[in-house]
């Protein structure tokens, strides 16, 4: 029979104390009611804030957006999945964020900001350290006020000269596209995009201090991933995923 060493008893017993936690966790749970077309009822969560992260039972995550006094809407981040009525979800007591900042560039990211383009982590480009070093800028913010906002005085070319001689677009300006399927509303988006990493190759060259360069954020969010596929082949061939980021 061995003999027992009541030194390494006392070292373990110590090393599972010091993993106990002695402060009572608590945890807000609720019930989902209904779930379908991206968005779930849950009854439960009386204390949830507004655009605060919420977590699934099978790991889907979601934003709390419609409080209502007898239950809360959410809209899904991830697939649903086996998510049905009755499931369990919990709060994580963060606001929705997502990294923001020159690290995002040339990178495919999902709703929260996470990299599904297996590229690895995200990298901070100043100390050049895990995308953990990227600022996290909230996903609802209060827009500035008209006042607040610096007045639009610089042009943005899409490359469509058609467009650029008749109608004059200014960098920071809200522009819609509207039309039917399949009339190249996506196809102008794109234009403009690698016309501006055109211009921003120029304007590096140029060795102008005062030159800044446009970043463009590509918004695909329930697109086929074969579109999604086919956008990211272009713009890597024209060299303009450099200055892009695609959700």
């Amino acid at each position: 029979m061995a003999e027992i060493n009541p030194a390494e008893v006392s070292s373990i017993l110590r090393e599972q104390l010091a993993g106990v936690k002695s402060a009572a966790e608590l945890e807000e749970v609720g019930t989902v009611l209904q779930v379908g077309d991206g968005i779930a009822r849950i009854y439960g969560l009386t204390n949830v804030e507004s655009g605060e992260l919420i977590e699934f039972e099978n790991g889907a995550r979601g934003i709390a957006l419609n409080l209502e006094e007898d239950n809360v809407g959410a809209v899904l981040l991830d697939p649903s999945g086996d998510l049905k009525e009755g499931s369990s979800v919990k709060r994580t007591g963060r606001i929705a964020s997502v990294r923001a900042g020159e690290g995002m560039l040339g990178r495919v990211v999902n709703t929260l900001g996470e990299p599904i383009d297996g590229k690895g982590p995200l990298v901070c480009p100043v100390t050049g350290k895990s995308g953990d070093d990227l600022p996290r800028r909230e996903v609802e913010i209060k827009a500035p006020g008209i006042v607040k906002r610096k007045s639009v005085h610089e042009p943005v070319q899409t490359g469509i000269k058609a467009i650029d001689s008749m109608i004059p677009i200014g960098r920071g300006q809200r522009e819609l596209i509207i039309g039917d399927r399949s009339t190249g509303k996506t196809t102008i988006a794109i234009d403009t995009i690698i016309n501006q990493a055109k211009i921003n190759k120029q304007g590096a060259d140029s060795g102008d201090k005062d030159f800044r360069p446009v970043y463009c954020i590509y918004v695909a969010i329930g697109q086929k991933n074969s579109n999604i596929a086919r956008t990211i082949k272009v713009l890597e061939e024209t060299g303009a995923m450099e200055y892009v980021t695609i959700v």
